[in-house]
This record gives structure tokens, sequence and C-alpha cells, in this order.
């Protein structure tokens, strides 16, 4: 794992994952956005990994409709098939690749955040 150039403070870490919540709570149904532009938007873009660890990993993420969050290219993330199918049911649709239509899916509000 690769150490981040640009170290937290603890209180950052809480606000960077408030922030993380609040914004996943927001995704639209049929709607997918990206751990980058999560990060983006929390303040913090070069943390795109450290929003996976926060929804892994906080308790209470599950709640939340993380399943609406994917990689950059679409992809869902590994070990998780249950990912897709919640998506489908939302209405969203995949490539012939098995990566998420970023095209007609992809929500990027354009609101500052925290």
């Amino acid at each position: 794992m690769r150490d981040y150039p640009d170290k937290m403070t603890p209180e950052q870490a809480r606000a960077f994952r408030d922030d993380v919540l609040n914004i996943v709570s927001q995704i639209p149904c049929g709607n997918v956005t990206t751990y980058g532009h999560i990060a983006a938007l929390a303040g913090w873009p070069s943390h795109s990994r450290m929003v996976g660890r926060t929804l892994r990993y906080t308790p209470g993420a599950e709640l939340l409709p993380c399943h609406r969050v994917v990689n950059k290219a679409g992809r869902t993330a590994p070990g998780w098939g249950a990912q897709r199918t919640l998506l489908l049911e939302e209405g969203v649709t995949f490539k012939a690749n098995g990566h998420v239509d970023m095209g007609r899916h992809l929500w990027e509000p354009q609101i500052d955040f925290p």
C-alpha cells in the first residue's frame, strides 16, 4: 500500500469520513459515481482508495447505497457479486465488457462538500 503524500490529521480523517458518507447517501437511484469523484468532492482528490476503505470499514455504511460506487472505468468492487445485481435492479446498464455504462449512469454533482 502506498503512503499518502498529504497525510490527514485525525480531525481531517473524521471530517473526510463524514463527507464520504454524506456524498454516498446522495447518489440517486439508477446512477453511480466513482471513488475518485467522491474523494475530490470531499477535498482530498488523491485519496480514492481511502473512500473504499471508509465504505468498507465504517459501521453503518452498509445502510447507504454503497453499491452505487464504482471505479473510474465502471468496474464493480471485486468480491462483491451482489453489487452488480443491486445496480441492475435499479436499471443501471452494463457494457459488453461487464463495466457500468458510465456515459449513461455517471452522477457528477457540481456542489462543494463539506
